[in-house]
């Protein structure tokens, strides 16, 4: 019932904005006339209601907000890592010899453990686990195939080892419409400024 409040709420408030600029500023829009009230046509972009299906259960719902919650914070780290990508692959093609791209790559991945190194290691298991799927998601590539692409096989294969250990696995691929279809629906949210 809030929400339906909330959103005629924003309607009557964008009508009075709207009109107001109307009058201020001479603005048209286009209006249909219904039995002698004229209503305003406004277009406005699409809006999603979230909210819990009422048979989820207490477990179900505490799962889902926790869901929430971990991709909010590691979203960001997601979308770092996309701009940064195309930042690195950009400097890369500028540098003719193989020798001074390693050298390069060394100081870049040095850098970037010193800006991330500490947010990453007071991530949890799953907080790791979505930051690789969402990687995968923001740059089409898996997080082995960039380092494998970046710092070479044996390096790749090292870091494939270790997180092995720890029961990641940085093949991991993103699958939208399958077993990350609710994490897909969070962002989609989140890069729409709904959450």
């Amino acid at each position: 019932m809030k929400k339906i409040i909330g959103f005629i709420f924003i309607c009557i408030f964008t009508s009075y904005t709207l009109s107001a600029q109307e009058k201020a500023e001479g603005y048209t829009f286009p209006a249909v006339i219904i039995d002698g009230d004229t209503i305003a046509c406004i277009t406005t972009r699409p809006v999603i209601v979230v909210g819990f299906r009422s048979n989820r259960s207490k477990q179900e719902k505490k799962r889902y907000t926790k869901l929430v919650r971990n991709v909010m914070k590691v979203y960001p780290y997601a979308k770092i890592a996309a701009q940064r990508l195309k930042e690195y692959d950009e400097m890369l093609a500028m540098i003719p010899n193989k020798n001074q791209q390693q050298l390069a790559m060394k100081s870049v991945e040095k850098q970037i453990r010193q800006e991330f190194q500490k947010d990453i290691e007071h991530m949890t298991y799953s907080q790791g686990i979505i930051l690789i799927k969402l990687i995968d998601r923001e740059t089409s590539k898996t997080s082995y195939k960039i380092i494998y692409e970046f710092r070479g096989k044996m390096r790749a294969f090292f870091y494939q080892s270790i997180a092995r250990m720890f029961k990641y696995d940085l093949k991991t691929e993103y699958d939208p419409g399958g077993s990350d279809k609710e994490i897909e629906k969070i962002v989609q949210l989140l890069e729409n400024d709904e959450i």
